[in-house]
């Protein structure tokens, strides 16, 4: 009998690399199928999935709608390399019996310090400095020290827990919002729970740690932006659709934020026409805040322990729509 085939896609992993060892080891087969690979040949996720006959996929950040969800009847289980799982259709996936993961907390160190450079570059501006030395200049404008500023976390989940913590050790008041914060951490750290408008209008620094979703599309709104103080600094880099960017190249453009700075957009990568290209004061990563090597092996090794798992018949750690089992059940 044939093994059992794991679709992988994944940009950043290697054939032969720890991740394809794993799923081997455990006598599965690897087909590799990343956004590379599928350009070079030129066929779709769908195909792809279809192609291999996929019961399990190590996914990247591929949209994964129902349609490459059904191109392979044997599928059982979507395991994402991070936190996020907005671009799986969880509903469709729980329709068809298909199991979906994800790896939260893997990259929360990296995210975190990710966010203390965006702040120290904003605070310092220190992209523009370089520019102008690399220009032939040596302009030595003042910047401002974190210490003492206050921190405005938005979502404290594992990575916004960190990103408090790493604020607090540097000097930083840190205040947070969410809904269901945790008493312990609250003890443990002092960090003020505040509502969301109290954090926009107290914070010079606001970054946001929070899942996309109905209720947190465009939760940062022109009318949110208002509430900020002026000469903050917005910094995201949880998912693009959080913000409205138009309305944030208005807060910027009109002087009310000092800028921000992202590590994810609305549309990635970030149009070539995008306003936000034009503000010195806004800084763009792509996408990178969780792409250390060390997260990148934590988050790829549980996403395979849990393709693995399901395989196998046992739970998987992390999964996002636990009626699976039943719904695989019943159409199965």
């Amino acid at each position: 009998m044939p093994a059992t085939r794991v679709l992988v896609t994944t940009a950043y992993l290697e054939p032969g690399g720890e991740v394809d060892r794993l799923l081997r080891e455990a006598g599965l087969h690897t087909v590799f199928a990343r956004p590379a690979d599928r350009r070079a040949t030129g066929r779709s996720l769908a195909e792809a999935v279809a192609d291999a006959g996929a019961a399990g996929i190590v996914a990247g950040t591929d949209p994964f709608p129902a349609a490459v969800l059904d191109a392979s009847p044997a599928l059982r289980v979507v395991a994402r390399c991070g936190a996020g799982y907005d671009n799986v259709d969880v509903a469709a996936a729980t329709r068809g019996g298909v199991a979906v993961t994800h790896t939260p907390g893997a990259n929360r160190r990296s995210v975190a310090e990710h966010v203390l450079g965006l702040m120290v570059s904003c605070a310092r501006g220190i992209p523009q400095n370089v520019a102008d030395v690399r220009a032939g200049g040596w302009s030595q404008p003042s910047g401002r020290e974190l210490a003492g500023a206050t921190l405005g976390v938005v979502g404290l989940g594992s990575i916004g827990r960190t990103v408090a913590r790493l604020g607090l050790a540097i000097g930083m008041r840190v205040v947070g919002h969410d809904p269901r914060l945790d008493p312990a951490f609250h003890a443990e750290t002092g960090v003020a729970a505040l509502s969301l408008e109290e954090v926009l209008g107290e914070a010079d620094f606001v970054t946001l740690h929070l899942a996309l979703d109905d209720s947190t599309r465009h939760l940062v709104d022109r009318e949110a932006l208002r509430r900020m103080r002026p000469g903050a600094y917005l910094i995201n880099t949880a998912r693009g659709g959080i913000v409205d960017e138009e309305a944030l190249a208005d807060a910027i453009a009109e002087g009310r934020l000092a800028g921000a700075a992202l590590d994810v957009t609305e549309q990635e990568p970030l149009p070539a026409d995008s306003r936000l290209r034009a503000f010195g004061g806004v800084l763009v990563t792509g996408h990178i805040a969780g792409a250390t090597a060390q997260a990148r092996s934590r988050s790829s090794l549980a996403a395979a322990r849990q393709v693995i798992d399901v395989l196998s018949g046992r739970d998987p750690a992390h999964v996002v729509n636990p009626e699976w089992a039943a719904a695989r059940a019943g159409v199965r």
